[in-house]
C-alpha cells in the first residue's frame, strides 16, 4: 500500500458543533465518580484493540489515529456542551452532576500522551492500537470516542485493502457514497477505503477534505434523458471529450459497447481518446471478454473497462478466475458499509494505574469467555521482520 501523506482534514472544520459529547453518558458518570472519590488524578493507562480480524479473514488495517489526534488536541469542554449537562437529572430529580464538578470540565485540557501504530499500519488482534496513559478521569473520558473514531474506519480500511490485493494491482474505485449509512458513515468511510489501498474515490466532498483523487462516469439516467443510446454518448463527448467513460448496459451492454466505439472514432477525430466503458450489470466475465475483442478489432486496445455491480474481494477474485477482461473496480455497497461485517469489534480497557509516583498496579478483566479476558500490563508492540 502506498502510504497516505496528506492528512485529513481537522475535525473541527468538518464538524462545527464542539464534539466533547460525543460520548456515552457512563463515561461522565464514571468520571464524575472519579471526582467525587478523590481519584481523578490517579494515573491510568488504557489500551484500544480488537480480539478478532474481521471478514473471517488473516490481519487488519488500522485507521483513524489521524482523527483521534485532532479530537484529543482540540479535547476540551465549550460552555453549550456544560449548559447542556447542568440539564441531565438523576431519578430523584436532582441535577446528575454538581456545579462544581461542572466547573473543573471547563477547564480540563488532555494531560497524558497517547502512542499509536501509524495511519494504515497492518495489526492484529489483541495488539494495542493505541495506547493512551494519564490522569484516570481524562482516559476515562476518552474511551467512547476513540472506539468511534477507530473501530469503523479500521474495517472500512481493512476491506478496501482486502479488494485491493484482489484486484492485484488494478485501479479500485470507491462509488459507495449513496450506499453509505449517512454522511458520517460516508465521508470517514471513503477516507478509510484510500487508507486502504483504494486509488479515487466519486465522492466528491471527501475529495475536497482529505486530498483523494476524485473519478466518476455517469448514470443510466443520463442515456435514458435522450431518443437513443448513441445520441447521449455523443452529447456527453462533446459535453467533456477529456474525460468519456461510457456506461454501456442501459438497454443492450453489446450494443453499448458498439455505440460507444461509434463514439470514441469521432473523439479521435477532434483528437481526444475513449478513456473506458463500464459495465454495470449481466454476467461480467463473459461481457467484458467480448468487449475486449469488440474494442480490439476496433483499434482500441488501450480503452479500459470498468466493472461495478455489487462487487467485493470474493466475486473479483472470481471473474479473475473465469478470465475477465476488466481493467478497473468501482466498488460501491459492500466496501463503503463493509457488507458482511458491521462492526469491528474495537474495546478500550484498562491496564494498568497508579497512584501519582507509586507503584504500577496490573488489573484484569475475567469472564467465562476466554476472548474476553484483558491483558494486564503497559504493553509495546514489537514487529519482526523476516527476509524484508
Amino acid at each position: 500500500m502506498t502510504p497516505v501523506v496528506q492528512a485529513p482534514r481537522p475535525l473541527h472544520e468538518i464538524y462545527r458543533t464542539p464534539l466533547a459529547l460525543l460520548t456515552d453518558l457512563y463515561q461522565l458518570t464514571m468520571a464524575y465518580a472519579h471526582w467525587k472519590a478523590g481519584t481523578a488524578a490517579k494515573e491510568g493507562v488504557f489500551h484500544l484493540f480488537f480480539r478478532q480480524n474481521p471478514f473471517a479473514g488473516g490481519y487488519s488495517m488500522a485507521c483513524g489515529l489521524t482523527h483521534i489526534i485532532d479530537f484529543v488536541n482540540a479535547f476540551h469542554y465549550e460552555p453549550c456542551d456544560l449548559d447542556f449537562l447542568a440539564t441531565l437529572r438523576g431519578n430523584d430529580g436532582n441535577p446528575l452532576f454538581d456545579d462544581s464538578f461542572l466547573r473543573y470540565l471547563s477547564s480540563m485540557r488532555f494531560e497524558g500522551d497517547v502512542d499509536a501504530v501509524p495511519e494504515g499500519s497492518v495489526v492484529f488482534p489483541f495488539e494495542p492500537m493505541v495506547r493512551v496513559r494519564g490522569p484516570m478521569i481524562q482516559g476515562t473520558l476518552l474511551e467512547t470516542p476513540m472506539l468511534t473514531l477507530a473501530g469503523f474506519p479500521s474495517l472500512i480500511a481493512t476491506k478496501a485493502s482486502r479488494i485491493k490485493f484482489a484486484a492485484n494491482g488494478e485501479p479500485v474505485l470507491d462509488f459507495g457514497l449513496r450506499r453509505a449509512q449517512g454522511i458520517d458513515g460516508a465521508l470517514p468511510a471513503s477516507w478509510a477505503c484510500y487508507v486502504g489501498g483504494v486509488d479515487a474515490t466519486s465522492n466528491v466532498l471527501a475529495s475536497k477534505l482529505f486530498g483523494i483523487p476524485c473519478k466518476g462516469t455517469h448514470a443510466h439516467s443520463w442515456v435514458m434523458s435522450f431518443e437513443d443510446e448513441c445520441a447521449a454518448f455523443m452529447e456527453y463527448a462533446k459535453a467533456m471529450p477529456n474525460n468519456c467513460v461510457f456506461l454501456v448496459d442501459t438497454f443492450s451492454t453489446l450494443e453499448g459497447i458498439q455505440h460507444a466505439i461509434e463514439v470514441g472514432q469521432w473523439l479521435r477525430r477532434k483528437g481526444f481518446d475513449m478513456v473506458g466503458v463500464r459495465l454495470d450489470s449481466g454476467d461480467l466475465a463473459y461481457l467484458s471478454q467480448q468487449g475486449r475483442k469488440m474494442l480490439d478489432r476496433a483499434g482500441f486496445s488501450q480503452t479500459q473497462i470498468f466493472a461495478s455491480n455489487d462487487l467485493d474481494e470474493n466475486l473479483i477474485s472470481s471473474l479473475k478466475q473465469q478470465g475477465a477482461k476488466i481493467n478497473v473496480w468501482g466498488i460501491g455497497t459492500k466496501l463503503i458499509t463493509a457488507f458482511d461485517q458491521p462492526a469491528m469489534g474495537c474495546v478500550y480497557k484498562l491496564a494498568a494505574w497508579r497512584q501519582p509516583g507509586g507503584n504500577w498496579h496490573y488489573p484484569i478483566k475475567l469472564s467465562e469467555q476466554l476472548i474476553k479476558i484483558s491483558t494486564p500490563g503497559i504493553q509495546q508492540i514489537r514487529r519482526f521482520y523476516r527476509r524484508g
